[in-house]
This record gives C-alpha cells, structure tokens and sequence, in this order.
C-alpha cells in the first residue's frame, strides 16, 4: 500500500503545467454545468483542447476523439442553452421508457464499434475500456446538450468507470479530477431534478 501511495505522489509530482490547466479548465466547467451556467461551455472549449492534446500522448485514442467532439457540442450546446433561456419552455426535461432503452442500446451499439475500430487500427492497450467510455461520455454529453435529466446519472457511472483507466495511464491527477467529476455530477442530478420536479 505504501509503494502505491509513493508511486501516486510520484506521478503526481511529476503532472505537466498542461494537465494542471486542463484539470482547472475541466473542474470549472462541470461545476458550472451542474449550477445551469452557461458559461460552462466556454470553458468547456478550453478544457476539450488541452485534454485532445494530453489523451492523443497517453494513447487514449477513443477519448482524444471524444474531446472533438465535445468540442462540437460545447458550441452547440452555448448556442441551445442561450436559446431555450429565451423561451418558456421546461427549463429541463427527461426521458421516458423508451427513450431510456433507446440511450442504454446506444451506448452499447457505440462502445463494441469503438473498441473494435480501436483494437484493429491504433496501438492503445485498452481497446474496449476506452471504447466503453467514450461510448457513454458521446451520449451523456448529448444529454446535456439538450439539458436532459439522465444525462447526470451517465456522467457519474463513466466519471467513475475513468478513475482506474487514468492511473492506468499514469494521469493521476486527471483521475483525482475524475473523482470530483463524479461527486459535482451526482450533486448536478438532484439540483437539476429539483427544477425538474417544480416545472411538473
């Protein structure tokens, strides 16, 4: 236990100025995401590029993917919440049964596409790990997009599913971030079922 403890404070002695400003950028952004500020989604753009550079060096080819396409949905995303904030709509909304069967098939369908395209054309060590939660993380982030409820249940189960894959990759301090991922997404699920449940 002692050798893996040093082994951490090693590898986090030794996190690049990039990882310290990405896991910044990152912590801000889903904190702001879970308060429904807006300006998640900029920061958000800044955290995406920085992690693209950091997980295309780590070999995480599925999550360096990924991180473009949450840019794309940053953008998206500012453009969706800017919109429906003049509107008065349900300020969020959620799935039904269908919906939810159709979200869970999704994430399945994705993540055996991504693992076989990762284990077939690129050297990662981690074909179907990676593809899983990249799979789940393309679809949580949709979720958001369009300020769905269940989006929050998704981030924390793949938020904890990263933490081992992370310090498998000697990214400890994005695992730590992972951690705390995980803990705003579970307190974003019950401050946004709250206004869920006042629109009703």
């Amino acid at each position: 236990m002692q050798d893996f403890l040093s082994q951490l404070y090693q590898q986090f002695l030794n996190t690049s100025i990039i990882e310290w400003f990405a896991t910044i950028s990152g912590f801000l952004c889903v904190y702001l995401a879970a308060k429904q500020n807006i300006w998640n989604w900029p920061t958000s753009i800044i955290s995406v590029c920085l992690y693209l550079y950091i997980f295309y060096h780590a070999k995480l080819y599925g999550d360096s993917t990924l991180q473009l396409y949450f840019l794309g949905t940053a953008i998206y995303g500012w453009y969706y919440w800017n919109k429906r904030a003049k509107t008065d709509d349900k300020p969020i909304s959620s799935l039904n049964s269908r919906q939810l069967f159709l979200t869970i098939l999704s994430i399945l369908i994705i993540a055996t596409a991504i693992g076989y395209l990762l284990s077939q054309y690129t050297d990662t060590d981690v074909p179907y790990i990676d593809g899983f939660c990249t799979a789940v993380s393309l679809v949580a982030q949709f979720l958001m997009t369009r300020k769905v409820l269940e989006n929050w249940i998704l981030w924390v189960f793949v938020d904890i599913c990263y933490v081992p894959l992370y310090l498998h990759k000697d990214l400890v301090l994005t695992a730590v971030l992972y951690i705390a991922f995980a803990i705003i997404a579970w307190n974003g699920y019950r401050d946004w079922r709250k206004t869920y449940l006042n629109f009703q």
